[in-house]
This record gives C-alpha cells, structure tokens and sequence, in this order.
C-alpha cells in the first residue's frame, strides 16, 4: 500500500490545508462602509428626535419664559421681553411658596413611606402563596396598575361622595353615625388623606411586583440557613433578603420619589389643590399661577424650581444608597 494511504485522516486534512491557496488578503486602506457605522445611530434618531421634542424642547422653552416677562399679552403677539432673574426672585421671595414646598415634601414623604412598606409586605405575602391564589393576586395587582389616572380618581371620588358613597354607608352600617351624609372634601386633612390612599394604591402594584421579581432571583440555600442558624422572620428579612435587594430598594424609591413629587392629575381631578390650600403641591401650585392668574413666566419659575427641587432629592437619595452600597462591599 503507497505510504500516502496509510497516513492518518487528521494528517491528510492538515497536508490539504497547508497546500490550499491562502484567502485573498484585505486591500490597504480598505474601511468598511460608512453606513455601517452610522446604521446604529439611524435606528436610534427617531426615538432621540421624539425625546428631544417631547421632553427636551419643553424644558428648554419652560426655562426661557422664566426668564422674560410673559403674560396673556406676550403669548398673544409675541415679543416677551427678558427680565432676568426678577421672576425667581419674586418666586422665592414669597412665604406662600416655601409653605407650598414644605406640604410637597411631606406629601411626597408620606407616600413613598407608605408605597416601599406596603409594597414590600405584598410582595413578601405573593413569595409566600399558593400557585393559584400567587396568580390571582398578581392579576389584580395588573389590572390595579393598568386602571387609567382618571378613572381610578372618578372611582374614589365616587367612595367617599357625602350621600350615596360606600364609605359612608359602611361605616353608617358599622354603627359610626356621625359619618352619615359626611362630606370628605370639605376638610383638608380626609382630602389630604383621600389622595394619599389613591396614589399609594395606583403605585402598590409595579413596586410589588418588582420587589417579588427581585424576590424570585434569591437563592433558597439563603433562606435555609438563617433558619437553621434559628433566624426570626423579621431577622432574615434583615440579614439576607433586604441586604440582597438594597439596590432594587433603592432603584425603586428614586421612581416612586419621581412619580409621586410630580403628581397633578389625582389632585387637580379631586380638589384643585383645596381645600385652604391643604392639597396644593409645586405642580398643582405652577398650574395655578400660570393658568388661573395668567402669569405663565412666574409659572415657568416655579415649574425650573420644581426641577431643580427634586434633582436635589434624587441626589441626595442616591448618594446615601451609593454610600451604603461601598459599606457592604
């Protein structure tokens, strides 16, 4: 047998690729193609474009007529003229606004407390449920989140109405007979009170289900050993499942802070920022100021302080979690 027949298959492979001709080596200078690189960039134009025309240019325009003297008369013909810093001035000048952001902190304050706890219970309360019922919960939870602003607002308006609402005719039934015919929007403190159970139902449902999402992703060995080690429920909440989750915490808060600080649509549908002003927060007061008195530059202030407000916040939230963060590592 010739000596080539006998060598091994591997062999014969790597002899044919020695003696194969070598692929055609790339041209100097050759780049590819200048679509190329900018394909990414146009896939992504139309969403920057509509970003920047839907949020940026509003700002920007919002920020200008801060800054001018605009009123009916100048949204009419035109030709605001600037005044500087006269209208922050006049803005930051007045007790009224200091009282309106002191209330929007602790409207803010109160419903995010209030969110992150009840959140946290119900998405430790779906960890712990049954297939079935874990499913029910979580498709209430859904169409609670996918109810719109309005109509969620026209359903607790219709709870607490004076004469034909449930409220009143539970707590009637329940023996409370001072609430018969008790009108709830007409005292600041239970309209106060009305909206921070509205918000804090209609933001229950994403922060649950993303902290039970959250919950999912830790490991069950965790769990096993603090209750071998003879850890409490409250203690391995503590100790492993918060420690774990912090960043999700804390992701969680900073949205919460966000929607809750710039909410209008409930307070405005139900009180209009009343009664005695017991409801107005910074955006129902912008709104206001440049709607109801027509001074849409004293309104633009109040709106770019708003702005500046809660950045301060959401930086200061995330310098304290960052800082945690680098503790624990």
């Amino acid at each position: 047998m010739p000596a080539a027949s006998q060598a091994p298959p591997r062999r014969r492979a790597r002899d044919r690729d020695a003696t194969a001709p070598a692929p055609p080596a790339p041209r100097p200078g050759a780049r590819p193609s200048r679509l190329n690189g900018l394909w990414p960039y146009l896939l992504i134009a139309p969403t920057l474009a509509g970003t920047a025309y839907l949020l940026l240019y509003p700002l920007v325009r919002s920020v200008v007529i801060s800054f001018q003297h605009f009123r009916t008369g100048e949204l009419i013909r035109g030709g605001a003229a600037l005044v500087g810093l006269d209208n922050y001035t006049r803005v930051l000048g007045g007790a009224e606004f200091w009282a309106v952001v002191r209330r929007t902190l602790l409207w803010t304050a109160v419903n995010v407390v209030l969110i992150m706890v009840v959140s946290t219970a119900v998405a430790l309360m779906i960890a712990r449920l049954g297939r079935r019922m874990r499913l029910a919960v979580m498709g209430g939870l859904v169409l609670t989140w996918a109810t719109p602003v309005l109509a969620a607002t026209t359903i607790f308006q219709w709870l607490f109405q004076s004469r034909l609402g449930v409220v009143n005719w539970l707590l009637v039934t329940l023996g409370f007979e001072s609430f018969r015919d008790y009108t709830w929007f007409a005292h600041g403190t239970s309209t106060f009170a009305i909206l921070v159970a509205l918000v804090v139902w209609q933001s229950v449902p994403f922060a649950a289900l993303t902290l039970y999402a959250g919950l999912t992703t830790i490991p069950a060995e965790l769990y096993e050993a603090a209750r071998i080690d003879g850890a409490s429920g409250r203690q391995v909440f503590t100790t492993v499942t918060f420690p774990i989750l912090r960043p999700l915490f804390g992701l969680i808060t900073s949205l919460e802070v966000i929607w809750v600080f710039k909410c209008f649509a409930q307070i405005w549908a139900i009180s209009k920022g009343g009664p005695e002003e017991a409801t107005t927060t910074l955006p129902v007061y912008a709104f206001q100021v440049a709607q109801s008195l027509h001074r849409y530059d004293l309104g633009s202030a109040i709106s770019s302080l708003t702005v500046l407000i809660l950045i301060a916040l959401l930086i200061t939230h995330l310098r304290r979690m960052l800082k945690h963060e680098g503790e624990h590592l």
